[in-house]
């Protein structure tokens, strides 16, 4: 897929902040902004409101899976629960971990 970006030149400093964030990360501008994208949408989320704007499970799925967590005499993590009972794939929740990992609060 391909975007185009127009701005002005008062905005031109920003694109020069995004590459040089790319450069010292090693990165193209669009993985640099696309992670920008990302920690501004979903930050401070939860996994299942990741997955779901991911587009890979609905809120419904969720509820679900959070009931059964509730009901489980063994407290597991909803996205070992999701994977389990067929509600997401793995893939899915190990990629919405690895972007709630990166925003958490040390």
């Amino acid at each position: 897929m391909q975007t185009t970006i127009y701005y002005s030149d008062e905005d031109q400093y920003l694109i020069d902040l995004v590459d040089q964030v790319a450069r010292r990360e090693r990165k193209s501008r669009s993985a640099v902004i696309l992670s920008i994208l990302e920690e501004y949408f979903e930050r401070d989320k939860r996994l299942g409101e990741i997955l779901v704007d991911m587009g890979v499970i609905s809120t419904r799925q969720i509820e679900q899976g959070l009931a059964y967590q509730q009901e489980s005499e063994e407290k597991r993590p909803l996205g070992e629960i999701l994977v389990e009972r067929g509600l997401a794939p793995s893939a899915a929740v190990e990629r919405a971990l690895a972007v709630q990992s990166r925003f958490r609060k040390s």
